[in-house]
């Protein structure tokens, strides 16, 4: 028995993994990971495999890496963790004043959570409050964004609309308006076009509900979850403009989009617009720790603060609220996106990422090749017909497996290919990512 087979053994007596049909691993093998290095990971019998997808998105400057490393580890012999409330500490005061000047302005304060579903609750939650505070309670229901996906808690399921992850827990569910997705094709749709359609169907919905909407809720330039979906920047700013004309709040979720990912540090940048809500996870810690910030504006701050014998405070709390530790690897993180100009040098990687997703393009079986910033995908289609393959075939998995042998940890959704890499990645590590995921395509097919 290898390493590796002694760990799976091990691991599928005792753990139920997320987003997995367990059943799956009595065919597919379970990968153990040892050690992390730069952008590769590597398993206990010295294979390794190119982590491409960032860990579900989270890993900004590669595993282990050694400033952030130090960092953590200097702030590990001086606190590791304090209560939150009537209690600071520096990482987290430190780390607010930081996301207050580097957002959007008019972001004034930052409230923390564990994760990215609970920061949206937060955000939903303060929406909802603010607007009781103002003597509004009837303002209780929210709009979102057709495909859209916001986390996997109940408040957040409410909002969203993946029905792989939403429609089981229907009863469980509040209703929400969902408005047409801006979603456009960038090899062949006008996406301002696309967007000013979903801009009319969002106002119509608001006509209607406005006077009991709270907030408006969106993904702004990537619906991740959904596949990948992009669509223009005038969608997210025309969305700003509705919401001051019929006075609700927007909530921008950035969990997925921040610190780079749109090729801005925040996607709302590219709108130029400034949001009632930020919500900020994944890439805030560059993928070491949880940890979530809500940056919101200082207006629905002063709606809270009164006399506490009043309902007027936000009593929401996780224990592990503004973490020393997890600040710390964020500050670390924003460090590294100052001193190594991050976001001007992923202008070369994005150059690279779009040579070769051209030559992915002349491939009749890939379709709907598409980048935004550091994030590029594409769609597996049957070449004789050009349509989607039946879900059940699962060609997403056939892709999965061939690139895991093949040194690439390449997890599709469905049968969207993604790339959503580290920002470490130098040509080499980029040839190899476009040759075996070439391959796995093909492979895919048979």
């Amino acid at each position: 028995m290898t390493r590796n087979q002694d760990w799976q053994r091990r691991d599928l007596n005792v753990l139920w993994h997320p987003c997995t049909q367990m059943k799956d691993h009595e065919t597919l093998p379970l990968v153990p990971i040892d050690r992390g290095e730069g952008p590769w990971l590597y398993d206990f019998d010295g294979r390794r495999y190119l982590d491409i997808i960032s860990s579900w998105w989270v890993n900004t400057f590669g595993h282990a890496n050694p400033y952030i490393n130090a960092r953590i580890k200097d702030q590990l012999d001086r606190l590791e963790h304090v209560i939150l409330a009537g209690f600071s500490h520096s990482p987290v005061i430190e780390l607010s004043e930081q996301l207050v000047e580097l957002t959007p302005s008019g972001l004034d304060r930052a409230f923390y959570a564990d994760n990215g579903s609970s920061g949206v609750e937060v955000a939903l939650k303060m929406s909802f409050h603010y607007w009781r505070n103002r003597g509004r309670p009837q303002k209780s229901e929210f709009i979102a964004v057709a495909n859209s996906y916001h986390g996997e808690t109940l408040g957040t399921l409410s909002v969203g609309d993946v029905g792989l992850y939403k429609d089981i827990y229907g009863p469980l569910l509040r209703t929400t308006a969902i408005a047409p997705s801006p979603a456009c094709r960038q090899d062949r749709d006008d996406c301002r076009e696309r967007a000013a359609e979903a801009l009319d169907g969002m106002r119509k919905i608001l006509e209607e509900q406005a006077d009991r909407t709270a907030a408006v809720i969106v993904e702004p330039l990537v619906q991740c979850a959904a596949g990948m979906l992009m669509h223009h920047p005038d969608y997210v700013r025309g969305l700003r403009m509705l919401c001051d004309e019929f006075d609700v709040h927007l909530i921008a979720d950035e969990i997925a989009v921040g610190f780079g990912r749109t090729g801005t540090l925040f996607a709302c940048e590219q709108a130029d617009i400034t949001p009632d809500f930020m919500c900020l996870s994944k890439g805030l810690t560059a993928g070491y720790l949880p940890l979530a910030a809500v940056v919101t504006s200082d207006t629905i701050y002063q709606a809270f603060y009164d006399d506490y014998a009043t309902m007027r405070a936000f009593l929401h709390s996780h224990s592990f609220t503004g973490n020393p530790l997890a600040c710390t690897a964020a500050l670390a993180s924003l460090e590294l996106f100052e001193r190594d100009d991050v976001l001007n040098a992923n202008q070369k990687a994005q150059s690279i990422m779009d040579d070769y997703l051209a030559e992915l393009a002349e491939m009749p079986h890939l379709t709907n090749i598409r980048r935004t910033g550091m994030i590029a995908a594409m769609d597996l289609v049957d070449p004789a017909t050009g349509q989607p393959f039946p879900a059940s075939d699962r060609r997403g998995v056939r892709a999965y497996q061939y690139a895991l042998e093949h040194e690439l940890l390449l997890r599709p959704l469905g049968d969207t290919l993604y790339w959503m890499p580290p920002y470490i990645l130098d040509e080499d590590d980029y040839r190899h990512v476009f040759e075996v995921t070439r391959d796995a395509s093909r492979a895919a097919l048979r």
